[in-house]
Formats: C-alpha cells, structure tokens, sequence
C-alpha cells in the first residue's frame, strides 16, 4: 500500500556542514525531490512542522539544512510522514547516536564552558559527564571518534553551538544566562592560567582552599631595590602579609607575623600554581640563569623593569585575574600629569613704567612641576640625560615618561628660538588655565600643559581687569552733564585703565545699559586728562558708527558732553584731503560712517588718532572686507570696540573684534581656528569655552541688564509667540519652491547647492509674510491682507495697540514687505506711519525718530527694517514690539527689542513674534528653544549651518505639514 505522499520508502544521506548544523539529502532524488521538508518534518513541532528548515540544493539534490540545535532536537527522535520507511545511511546512524548523546547532556545539564575557546567574540562549552556516569562518557569519545573518521569532524563544536543558540534564545534560560553574564562579566572574559580557578571565579565551582595570593612589587628601601614576592592573605579578606623563603625553602610571613598552621602544608603547591599563571600572563617575568628567584620569577628588578612592571606588567596579570599588589603611591604618581610653569620675574625693557605692550619680552623661571615636586631647568635636563623613568625627589616618586620629556626639550628650543615669552603669551597661559606644548597637533594621546605664575604686580593689575567691581574709579569729569550710574562710572574708569596699561578695549554692556554715554565720558576724562598734563596739542579721537546711529551721537553728545568739539565727517559736501585735515585741526572728536572709511581711507589714515572707536564693531566682523581692512589699517593711541554683541554669529567674529583692538591678542586667525574655533563648534567643549571666556575677560566689560548689581529697575519684558497657519495661496508657492529645492539638490556641487539653499531659504521666509513677495512684485497689484494671515493677524493687533493709545514698533527683514506693511497700517489707522530703511537719509531718518518718540505725536506704529533699525536707536515710546518674520539669530532679534526695552522705558514691554504654522519657521523656532545657545557661553548660530545639512534633513525642516493649511 502506498502512502498519501505515494512513497514507501526513502533513503537519506546526512553529513555535518561547514557552517555548522546538519545537511540531509535523498540517496535518490527521484523518489521525494523537493518534497523532503515535507516529507521529513511533517510532525516535528520543535521547527513548526519544517517551516524554519532552510533547503538548498548539493551535488545536484535537493538537501534540508538544520541549525545545530534543531539537528539535535530531530535526529534524537526523528518525527516524518506516518507509513513512511525512512532508512538512514551508516553516516547519519553516527550523527542521530551523538544528538541523543547531546540531548541527554543537555536536559541534565552535564555541559560546562570550554576557557581555552572562550572569548568575546566566540565562546564555546565542553560535556561535563559526571563521573559517575562513566559508561556515557566513554560512549560520548566512541561515537565522536566515529564521526570523525566519516570526515565529521566539525561535530566537536555540535554542543557548543547548541548551548549558545539556548542561552541567545528569549527563554528562561536565555535570561538566566544574561543574569549571570552581567554579574561576572570581567571573570567570564579574564584568561586565566588554571581552568579550574577560572571556573571558580565565575561562580561554576566553590573555592574551599583556605588562602589568597597575590605577587606584590616593593619599593627600594637601604637594604636592596625593587623586589617582587608573593604575598597571602584569608581567603575572607583582611590584611595581607608578604611571604618569604627560608634557606629550608619553607615559607613564612617576611614581617615575622605567624602564619595558621594549616596553611603551612599548602603554601609551597599553592605558590607554584600561582607562579605559572603568573607566568603565563607574562613571561618576562622568569629567572634567568643565576638570578634570586621563586618558583621561576625573578625577585629583583632594576628602575626600568619596575616601570615596566608597574605600567604594563601589572595591567596583564589583573586583566589574567591574577591579584597584583603595588605600591601605595603608584595610583598618585601615574595619574600625575607633567606640567611646565614659567614663573614671571619682570617685563624686559618697561624700567617700571606702568605702561607696556602685548610683544614686550617677559623675563621667567621655568619649572617642571610633577605633583607636589618643582625642578628647575637645569634639574630637569640632569634627570633627562640620565634617562631615568621612575625617581625618588625629595621624599617623592616622580615618573618621567621619555616621550615627554622629549617633547618639552624641544619646546623649550622652540620659545627660545622666539627670544622667550611675549606679555601676551603669558597672559594666555595664565587666563587660559595653561596650553597644551604640542601646537594642537593631537601626536599625543595626553598632551602637556604649560602654565604660568604671575608677580605679585601683575596678578593684582589682572585681578582689578577681572573683577571691575575693585577698581579703582575715576572722579566724574566735570565737563559731563547729567549723572552716571555706578556702573556707568565703573565701565569710564575701566576704559581708563586699559588705555593706561595700552590694551584695547571691548565695551559690551547689554543694549540700552548706556555705552554712548560712557564713552562720552571717557573722552572726557582722556581730554581733562590732557590738559592737567600740559598737553593741548593732543589729535581728536575718531568714532566710526552705522550711518543710522550718528544722528543718535550727535544729540547724546551735546546732551552729555557739550564741551566737546565735535566734528562730523559725512554726506557728499565732507572736506577731502587737505580740507579735511584742517576741519579736523583742534577736534575732541570726528564722527564718521563705516560705509565711508574705505571710501576715505586717505584722509583717515593720515591722522594718528587719539582714540579710534568703533560703535556697532560688529560690523568689522569679518576680517576679509575692504571696510574692515581700512579700518585696521588706522592709527591710534587707544581702541575701544562697542557692541551689545560681540559674538553675533561664529567665533572667528569674536577674534575679529579683539584682533582689532589688540593685534595678536588672540593669536592669529589660522592658530585661533585651529585651537578654538574647531573643536568648540564640534564638542561645546566645556573647558575650551571657559579658558575663552578666561582668556578675553580682561579686554571685554560685558554686564547685562538684569544683573542685580546694574540695579537697572526696568519694567518687566514679556515675549510671546503668536501662530498662523498658511493661506491655500501660500501654500501651494511654498510647496513649488520645496519641490524644486529637493529635485535639483544632488545635481549641484557643493557651492551652487549651498547657494540654492540659502535663496530658496529666503523665498519660503517671504512666502510665509505675503505670496505677494514672490508672485506679483511688478508694483502695480497691491498687496491683499487676505492672502496672508500673518498680515491679517499684525493688522488686528496694532488696531488693538492704537485702540489702547498704546505704540509699537515692527521690525522686517524685506524691504518690500515693510513698505506694504506701512502702506497697509496708514489705510487702516488713518494716521501717517514711519517706515525707516537703509535708503532714508539721515536728516529724515532723525525727523522720523523725534516724531515717533514725542509724547505729543499721535503716531502709534513705526515700521523699520532689521538691518537699518535694528541697532543704536532710542525708541522708548513704544512698549510693543513685532517681529513680523524670524532672523533666525536670537541675537539679532534681541538687538532690535532693546530699541524699545533700554533705559528710559517706564512701561511694561511686549514682544510679538509671528510664527507661520508648519512651515520651517516652526522647525526653527523649535530648534532654536530646544538648543542651547552657545551665544549666551561664547559664540552664537547664524542661519549658514542650513547649508550643511543633509537632503533628507533638509526635507524634514522645508516640507510643509499640511495639517496647518487653511482651506
């Protein structure tokens, strides 16, 4: 009769595979051919009745591959089709006898891991046949041996592969392993010499011998050098005692203590096996021929050896879970790190003057400091040329490593080649905390440190820069008109005294705390000064300001300073050439624009000023500029930088600035990118950003305003965010440009795609304001609120503000868009509204800022552009404050709130910011609240990172969420 399957019978073959597992296959594919999975496992539960059988084909045969683990599950009790007769080859009869051998192992748990093919990448188990269970194993190497006379030689590994597919499994025993695994994780991966001690170590067997040893390297003492021994203690704990051989070769405690009785007979045996793992572990530790040994390990090392042994040695005998004990002092010592000090003695050259320059030659000491030990130079180099690793100084270990050493001889050529240190590297070295001696090239895994200690002189002078509120102040000039807070007199007085040490100096209060009206001062005192001394003959100072601002000048210096001689430097009717000399003859000040000091850098550069001072200094923040370059080039006694944002975007911006004041202060640009800049922007490297912070306090006065201190008592500020979503129209624009922007990303080189972000970043910005900006600029269609419900929103609110009799400001980044808004607000307010952009000329620009901040004027809203309105107004009249789209840059924002929140203001401020919902104003915003912003510790963002990023990035930030369009 024949079955359902229409088979009788079959034949198989089997073999162990190279990958480990079984390969079984028909002695005639005619008779089953594909159907052998079927056929074989149709009541084999444990592999879902064949489903997680792998087939293939060999030799020109369809064959079954069964992992180690199901091998053993199934040929131990093979479940086929019912009827069938299945005859198994003389080769599988082999392998079915060693998987019922395995299953039983298995179940009982006789299996134990194999330490000398154990590792992490690859661990492997070995039978623990109990030795009762004699006849098993000796049934277990018969059938192994068979096996491997059929060219099944990989079977060996068949139990180690079966455990592991267990242990890896998501059963209990899988979780019990894992358990065990995390409890004895350093013993589990630990070589060690004895098999037998590895397993007690990991918890597979209980260690009842009565005692510990450990090897135990002693210090030099009078009597002999470095020594190794072992050493003992209860296997409980406590304290332990180090051993020594008599001349009967019985061991004893060497500090005389007496040893339990019943250690006595073991000690010998025990040492032994001790002393091959430690040999093991490390061979160099074996006794040549004629040397002072025990159990074949030498007992006396030289200063190297024991070096060695302490730095390297010891690590592979812990790693082999042999017990080292070393000297106390070692963790101390090693963890030690060399650091060069250069004790300053004087500045070469000033015979006492107070004043001196960054380049004077400072005369010092060096020292090498290692822990608690100073070695002058000359020690040093003794100790250097005797080649010595480990040294005692003074009651002190001292560890010298030669690589460092090597690497200070040859800074020390290198600062001498320089003719020694600079004033300005020593106050790098000591306000940075130290540098690293190997110029950042990052050879060395642990660079060295070079420090500086100052004189009583300097570190006092330092001292008064750092903490301003010890200065010592100047008397308020009595040319100035009205009242200097504290603060204010404290930053003249700190101006004072960096203009009388020779330092620039970066005045960078918060908006609004007053900096014109201390620099008014400052000049001042420079100029009573002056007269005191006999000196009337003395060259004006030169300011330089954004155009916008010098009207705000003119005014608070004839309300502060009206004994001033002021002299203005600007419009097409300016004096040129000799003209200008003569109109700047007898001057205490010449204020002109940055736009012209590249323009009129003949006649700037030929005057040696007094004090050139930069207003706004941001804008010289790139170096690269024709303006910047000009403006550099300028000759004065003294300069001073303000700015309420002396790091508006990146770092190099920050050394632009204090470049300019001070010239190499902060290095040069290469050196500072390199040791700062790069690895700031890539870690926020805490320490880096600190030693910065260090490293420019003394040239920079930052207070903000609410610093209890500043005593300012504003009213409060509240911000607030207001979101819209889209209109239909602009989300179909916004949704073109994006799909343009991501289909022609990865068709561009690197510029042209960094070029393309940044336009189409522009596009969906004024997208977000008004589709207007993008689709119908041909003057001619008006700009419909309807389209957008920012516009719409901005309207409803200033027609809330006018209703109140209440004044706001609102600030744009599109010149288009604050024309509209404009136009827009006169329709709706019936009022004529200011809108003040880099085109309006001065005197309008001043006409339209009196009108705005007179109390009699019933002007409620003033439009201005970021750029042209942003800084150096006083706009106190109005409480409340509109970004109508984002800059993206904190920074700047906040520069254009505080027109409004400075002091003058006696009302509560209100800051609006318009969000278009879904859009990458979201996502920005959103990055924005969550980052935290390195502008606030050293340096800030600039939208340029977009460019950066990634084209699924980019999508993600672009991609418009549609859930905010408006229908």
């Amino acid at each position: 009769m024949r079955t359902t399957w229409g088979i009788r019978a079959v034949q198989l073959q089997g073999y162990w595979h190279s990958e480990g597992g079984v390969a079984i296959l028909e002695d005639n594919s005619a008779v089953i051919g594909k159907r052998l999975r079927q056929v074989l496992f149709a009541r084999h539960e444990a592999s879902w009745y064949g489903s997680d059988i792998e087939e293939g084909e060999a030799f020109g045969r369809s064959i079954v591959q069964l992992s180690p683990l199901l091998a053993m599950d199934y040929l131990s009790d093979p479940r086929h089709v019912r009827l069938l007769k299945v005859e198994w080859s003389p080769r599988l009869l082999v392998l079915r006898k060693l998987a019922e051998l395995l299953r039983t192992m298995l179940l009982n748990g006789w299996f134990v891991p194999d330490m000398r093919e154990w590792d992490r990448e690859r661990r492997m188990w070995k039978p623990a046949i109990p030795e009762s269970e004699q006849g098993m194993r000796e049934e277990w190497e018969h059938w192994l041996r068979q096996a491997e006379q059929n060219g099944d030689g990989g079977v060996k590994e068949w139990l180690g592969l079966a455990v592991e597919a267990i242990v890896n499994g998501d059963g209990a025993a899988g979780a019990a392993w894992r358990a065990v695994e995390a409890s004895h994780k350093d013993s589990l991966y630990r070589k060690m010499a004895d098999e037998d001690d590895w397993q007690v170590a990991v918890g597979l067997k209980r260690d009842t011998f009565p005692f510990r040893l450990a090897i135990q390297l002693s210090e030099p003492d009078a009597s002999s050098g470095w020594r190794l021994a072992p050493a003992v203690r209860d296997r409980d704990g406590g304290e332990w005692m180090p051993l020594e051989q008599g001349a009967d070769g019985e061991w004893r405690a060497a500090d005389g203590r007496e040893l339990p009785s019943e250690w006595l007979p073991l000690l010998d045996g025990k040492v032994r096996k001790e002393a091959a793992g430690w040999l093991n572990a490390a061979p160099g530790l074996a006794a040549r021929e004629g040397e002072a040994e025990f159990a074949g390990i030498r007992r006396l090392l030289t200063d190297d050896e024991a070096w060695t042994f302490l730095a390297q040695i010891s690590l592979r005998l812990l790693q082999a879970g042999c017990p080292v004990l070393l000297p106390g002092w070692w963790e101390t010592v090693r963890s030690r790190k060399l650091r060069l000090r250069a004790k300053v003695k004087s500045l070469a050259g000033t015979g006492g003057q107070a004043m001196f320059g960054l380049h004077d030659i400072v005369q010092y000491d060096w020292r090498l400091a290692v822990g608690e030990v100073d070695l002058s130079e000359e020690e040093f180099m003794r100790l250097a040329a005797e080649n010595r690793r480990l040294m005692r100084i003074g009651g002190e270990w001292v560890h010298l490593d030669p690589a460092d050493v090597d690497r200070i001889r040859r800074w020390m050529k290198r600062v001498g080649r320089k003719k020694g240190l600079t004033f300005r590297d020593v106050l790098e070295l000591h306000l940075r905390g130290g540098a690293s001696i190997d110029d950042g090239a990052g050879e060395y895994e642990s660079p060295i440190q070079a420090e500086v200690e100052l004189d009583a002189h300097l570190a006092g002078w330092l001292q008064q820069l750092q903490q301003t509120s010890s200065l010592p102040l100047v008397p308020v000039p009595a040319g100035f008109r009205g009242e200097l807070r504290p603060y204010q007199l404290a930053g003249v007085s700190w101006l004072a005294m960096l203009r009388r040490f020779g330092l620039g100096a970066c005045l960078a209060d918060d908006m609004g705390l007053g900096k014109t009206v201390q620099f008014a001062a400052y000049l001042l005192h420079v100029k009573e000064q002056r007269a005191a001394s006999g000196d009337d003959e003395a060259a004006p100072s030169l300011l330089i300001c954004p155009t916008s601002v010098i009207g705000n000048w003119e005014k608070e210096l004839e309300r502060f300073a009206p004994s001033l001689n002021v002299v203005l430097h600007y419009g097409p009717r300016r004096a040129k050439g000799r003209a200008f000399a003569d109109a700047v003859a007898g001057a205490d000040l010449v204020i002109t624009s940055y736009a012209l000091a590249p323009l009129d850098e003949e006649e700037l550069s030929g005057v040696n000023w007094n004090t050139l001072c930069l207003d706004e200094a941001q804008n010289i923040k790139n170096v690269y500029t024709k303006q910047s370059a000009a403006i550099r080039k300028l000759q004065a006694g003294h300069r001073v930088a303000l700015t309420g944002t002396p790091m508006e975007n990146r770092l190099t911006e920050l050394w632009s600035i204090c470049d300019f004041l001070n010239p190499g202060y902060l290095g040069s640009l290469a050196e500072f990118r390199k040791a700062l800049v790069q690895p700031i922007e890539r870690t926020r490297d805490a320490e880096l950003i600190a030693g910065l912070q260090r490293w420019v306090k003394p040239i920079m006065l930052r207070r903000v305003k609410n610093d209890p201190a500043i005593q300012l008592s504003l009213p409060e500020k509240h911000e607030a965010k207001t979101y819209v979503s889209l209109t239909a129209e602009q989300g179909a624009v916004y949704e073109n440009i994006v799909s343009d922007l991501l289909e022609r990303l990865d068709k561009l080189s690197a510029m042209e795609r960094r070029g393309l972000i940044l336009a189409s970043l522009t596009k969906l910005k004024q997208v977000c304001d008004h589709p207007w900006l993008l689709t119908k600029r041909d003057g001619r269609v008006l700009w419909k609120p309807e389209l957008s419900n920012k516009t719409v929103r901005l309207l409803e609110m200033i027609e809330e503000i006018a209703a109140e009799g209440e004044r706001c400001l609102v600030f744009t980044q599109f010149v288009e868009a604050g024309e509209q808004i404009r136009r827009l607000l006169e329709e709706r307010l019936g009022m004529p509204v200011p809108y003040l952009n880099g085109s309006v000329p001065k005197a309008k620009r001043d006409e339209m800022i009196a009108a705005f901040q007179d109390p009699a004027s019933d002007c409620c809203a003033f439009v201005l552009s970021v750029k042209a309105g942003g800084t150096g107004l006083n706009l106190t009249a109005a409480n409340h404050v509109f970004h109508f789209d984002r800059w993206w840059n904190p920074a700047v924002e906040n520069q254009a709130t505080d027109r409004v929140f400075r002091i003058g203001q006696t009302k509560r401020v209100q800051v609006h910011k318009l969000i278009t919902l879904g859009t990458l104003e979201e996502r920005i915003d959103e990055m924005i609240d969550r980052k935290q912003s390195l502008s606030e510790q050293v340096v800030g963002q600039s939208e340029q990172w977009i460019t950066e990023l990634s084209t699924d990035e980019l999508k993600e930030l672009f991609a418009l969420r549609r859930r905010w369009l408006n229908g």
